[in-house]
């Protein structure tokens, strides 16, 4: 504990990022940086078992408004889009299946509510590491992969999964068929619509961190383009139900973040080109 609260006081601007308290070594052996570790996943996961409570504290307007609201004809994407949304009829077919949908929704909620406390803890392990420069640019990082993550959910579920739902709930195969859809089911392509549209919206992200490790440059991602928009309309429609209008909802935010990627991509070197070589072009 000792050498995690010296690195909170770092991270805090408190002491300098080497000099620790009388006592303490200079710097961490690796089974240190472990035990470091170790107290920063727990602490992150602490986070998240916040989130779980709060989730469960307001679990019936999360379950009722926010979770089950797609699922009603009535929600209020369907009313801003003039969709002629109907009503799901959901159904339970197992003994113990409503308990573990409920339980396992809820930690789902509280992950997406506790991320920002897990990053946090992720980036005050590796902070201590980098120079005093260096860490407003984590600072960034930090702050954008949390908001991104979060944009991504929101898009996820108020875009991405009212169309599916509603494709998907009103597409027959033959009118002897009727659509009972199980609630595990739905709950299940809630949570992997909203959570995939999370991690597809760190593109610029990844393009930042390579483009700053130098594996990543605004020419290689211009000279791919063609390939990207393929990708991106593929993963379209593995996210999307198979109609025209829902690939495109998807495939238009995904080539607008790569092309956001190609800018960021295009600023970081350079800037880390300047650093090398200069302003004037020459090594430093």
């Amino acid at each position: 504990m000792a050498a995690t609260d010296v690195t909170d006081r770092q991270i805090m601007g408190e002491t300098p990022p080497q000099a620790a308290s009388p006592g303490l070594p200079d710097s961490m052996s690796f089974l240190d940086h472990l035990e470091e570790l170790r107290w920063r996943i727990l602490k992150g996961l602490l986070g998240v078992g916040l989130g779980v409570i709060v989730a469960f504290f307001f679990s019936s307007f999360i379950m009722e408004e926010v979770l089950l609201g797609p699922a009603k004809g009535d929600f209020f994407v369907y009313k801003l889009m003039g969709i002629n949304a109907t009503d799901l009829d959901l159904q339970n077919r197992r003994l113990p299946g409503q308990f573990f949908t409920y339980w396992g929704t809820l930690l789902v909620v509280g992950f997406i509510i506790g991320i920002p406390i897990l990053i946090y803890q992720l980036w005050a392990f590796i902070v201590p590491a980098l120079e005093v420069n260096e860490r407003k640019g984590t600072r960034f990082i930090v702050f954008n992969i949390t908001a991104l993550f979060i944009t991504g959910v929101a898009f996820g579920y108020l875009i991405l999964t009212p169309f599916a739902v509603q494709f998907f709930s009103n597409f027959q195969i033959s009118e002897a068929v009727r659509n009972d859809i199980d609630i595990n089911a739905y709950f299940s392509a809630l949570t992997m619509w909203s959570l995939s549209s999370g991690i597809v919206f760190q593109l610029p992200m990844v393009s930042y961190i390579l483009s700053k490790i130098g594996l990543l440059t605004p020419e290689l991602m211009i000279k791919h383009r063609k390939w990207a928009i393929i990708i991106c309309f593929i993963m379209a429609a593995f996210l999307t139900p198979p109609d025209p209008i829902s690939q495109f909802l998807i495939a238009i935010p995904l080539l607008l973040l790569y092309q956001f990627g190609i800018y960021i991509s295009r600023v970081v070197n350079r800037k880390r080109d300047r650093e090398i070589f200069g302003p004037e072009g020459r090594p430093k």
